[in-house]
C-alpha cells in the first residue's frame, strides 16, 4: 500500500511539472531543470512523465528524454511486476503437529491493511480452501501509518464465516490504541471474533491463552494439563517468556520474514533494524514448546518483498 500511495503521488507530480515546463516554455518563463524532469523519472514517476510528454508534446525531440524515458518506463515496469508479484502471491505452508486430538489451524499474521480484493476476496478465499476448525489471528492486522480499520473489518467479516476466529494484537495495534481502537475492537466482538489479548478461552481439547497487548504482562496461566495449550502472540523474540507459560504451541508473526530473504542466510531485516535475525519464519522448538513464525501478508515502512511470497500458516494437529 505504502508503495502504491508513493508511486501514485510521483507519476501524478511528474504529469502535471512536464505540463508546467511545457507552459513555461511557451511563455517564455523560468524553467524546470531538465535534470529534475528526468529524476523525477528515474525514482518512479516515469509514467507520468512519458504521459506528460504525449500528452503535452513536450521534450519530444530531444534524445535525452526520447531514449531514457520509454528505457525507464520498461524497467520500472518490469520492477513493478516483480514487487506485486512479491507481495501479493499468497502461499500456503502447512506443519504436522502431535497431539491427542485431531485439529486444522490457519494462521493470519501482519496483514498491515494489505488489499486482497474487494472485502479482502482473494485472501478469504484462500483460507475457505483450507477449511480450518480455527484461525488464529497474531497481531498487525491495521497499520499504524495507512491504517484502515474499515479494511481490517471486512477481514474478519469473512473470517468469520469460515471458523472460529481467536486474535490478539501487534505493536501497530498498540500505536493505534486512542485512534478508534476501541471501536473497532468492539464491532468485529459482535462480528464473533474471539479477541484474546490477556485473556483464556478453554475448548473441548484446546486452550488457547492470549498475550496482552503485545507484552508478557497480564497474561492468563494454562492450568489444563490435559489439553492442547495453545498461545497467541507477535513477537517471537519473547520465546524465554513464552516457555515459561507451559504452552505446547506458540503462534507468532511480526519479522515479516526479514522482507528479503537471501538463499543460504535468511532473513535480511527484523521490525527493530537488525541483519539476519534469528527467528524469521518457519518452526521452531524450544524444550516441550513448538513456535510457529508467519512470515506475514503485508508490510509496513518498508513495502517491498524480495523472494519472501506472503504467508498462510496451516498447522495440521494430528493423534
Amino acid at each position: 500500500m505504502v508503495l502504491i500511495i508513493f508511486l501514485l503521488s510521483i507519476n501524478i507530480i511528474a504529469f502535471f511539472l512536464y505540463g508546467i515546463d511545457k507552459k513555461k516554455a511557451i511563455d517564455g518563463r523560468f524553467r524546470i531543470s531538465e535534470a529534475t524532469l528526468i529524476t523525477l523519472a528515474v525514482i518512479g514517476g516515469v509514467f507520468g512523465a512519458f504521459l506528460g510528454m504525449k500528452f503535452f508534446h513536450h521534450k519530444t525531440k530531444k534524445k535525452k528524454f526520447t531514449i531514457t524515458i520509454p528505457v525507464f518506463v520498461l524497467l520500472w515496469s518490469l520492477f513493478i511486476g516483480v514487487i506485486i508479484y512479491g507481495n501479493y502471491h499468497i502461499v500456503v505452508t502447512e506443519y504436522d503437529y502431535k497431539a491427542d486430538t485431531d485439529l486444522k489451524i490457519v494462521q493470519i499474521s501482519d496483514l498491515h491493511n494489505q488489499f486482497f480484493g474487494f472485502n479482502e476476496c482473494l485472501l478469504l478465499k484462500h483460507i475457505r480452501e483450507l477449511d480450518p476448525d480455527m484461525i488464529v489471528v497474531t497481531g498487525d492486522v491495521v497499520d499504524s501509518v495507512h491504517t484502515s480499520f474499515s479494511l481490517a473489518e471486512d477481514f474478519f467479516k469473512g473470517a468469520v464465516e469460515i471458523a472460529p476466529v481467536y486474535y490478539v494484537t501487534g505493536n501497530h495495534e498498540v500505536w493505534k490504541l486512542d485512534g478508534g481502537f476501541d471501536d473497532f475492537i468492539s464491532d468485529i466482538e459482535a462480528m464473533g471474533v474471539h479477541f484474546l489479548d490477556g485473556k483464556r478461552e478453554e475448548l473441548d481439547d484446546v486452550v488457547l491463552v492470549g498475550t496482552y497487548m503485545n507484552a508478557m504482562t497480564n497474561v492468563p496461566a494454562f492450568e489444563t494439563e490435559d489439553k492442547l495449550k495453545l498461545l497467541l502472540a507477535h513477537d517471537p523474540m519473547l520465546y524465554e517468556e513464552y516457555k515459561q507459560t507451559g504452552a505446547d504451541i506458540v503462534f507468532t508473526g511480526h519479522v515479516h520474514g526479514g522482507q528479503i530473504i537471501i538463499p543460504g542466510k535468511g532473513g535480511l531485516l527484523s521490525p527493530d533494524v537488525s541483519f539476519f535475525p534469528k527467528l524469521y519464519e518457519g518452526e521452531h522448538h524450544f524444550d516441550d514448546m513448538t513456535m510457529f513464525i508467519s512470515r506475514g501478508l503485508g508490510n509496513s515502512l518498508f513495502p517491498i518483498r524480495i523472494n519472501d511470497d506472503p504467508e498462510i500458516v496451516v498447522v495440521n494437529v494430528k493423534r
